[in-house]
């Protein structure tokens, strides 16, 4: 998963930053407003973070540019403003939510986690299955016919892309965008490391084998007949 965060004081972008990393969530990183529309505009994410106070282009506006362009990631605002008015006018420039500062950093993973499924109709208990695979978004717990797998943050984030497009081949270029940074070097074969890493872990004791090459095209998470 692929998170958008525009922020101007660096502390808190720091803060939020390696929050989501060690969650398992791919960043990229905008400190004013236009740099953060073009990114909004011409990348794919999942999610995006947005404060209200920012350099060159106001949160509002940033919003209301994606809604227009129809960019329709879900978006949470924060801001240092809590009244009723100030909420009210960021729903209604399209966020999804409003989180005042200061805030908790397991609040607005979970608001994070919790637009990210509204966003793919995905309803609670979050649990992903793929033939004895089975992924718990909520505890975090991955197993394999009952067999509780370790993850890396990382690992985790790369599994549940695949899993989420079960029986459809993702491209490098695919897993790039939603795993990765924004400037991550695509001549690297850290996919291919890190989808060998995985497959180790995932099929490694069963006969089952799921995540399987399609060579030249990308990768598939699918049960063998």
């Amino acid at each position: 998963m692929r998170i958008l965060l525009i922020e101007d004081d660096v502390k808190i972008a720091s803060f939020i930053h390696k929050g989501l990393k060690a969650a398992g969530y791919a960043v990229d990183q905008a400190a004013d407003g236009e740099r953060g529309l073009y990114m909004a505009l011409s990348e794919p994410y999942d999610a995006a973070i947005i404060d209200l106070m920012l350099p060159k282009l106001d949160g509002l506006s940033i919003i209301e540019r994606m809604r227009k362009e129809k960019v329709r990631i879900p978006v949470i605002i924060l801001s240092a403003k809590g009244s009723i008015d100030d909420r009210v006018k960021g729903l209604q420039a399209g966020s999804d939510d409003y989180l005042v500062k200061p805030f908790a950093f397991s609040e607005l993973l979970a608001r994070v986690q919790a637009l990210i499924r509204r966003a793919g109709g995905i309803t609670e208990p979050t649990v992903l299955h793929v033939s004895d695979l089975s992924m718990n978004l909520i505890s975090r717990e991955v197993t394999r016919d009952g067999n509780v797998i370790e993850l890396q943050p990382l690992e985790f984030s790369l599994l549940e892309y695949l899993m989420r497009n079960a029986g459809r081949i993702v491209s490098k270029t695919m897993i790039m965008e939603h795993v990765w940074d924004y400037n991550f070097d695509p001549q690297t074969n850290v996919v291919e490391a890190r989808i060998c890493r995985l497959r180790d872990k995932i099929d490694r004791h069963s006969d089952k084998k799921l995540i399987q090459t399609v060579r030249g095209v990308g990768y598939v998470l699918r049960e063998t007949a």
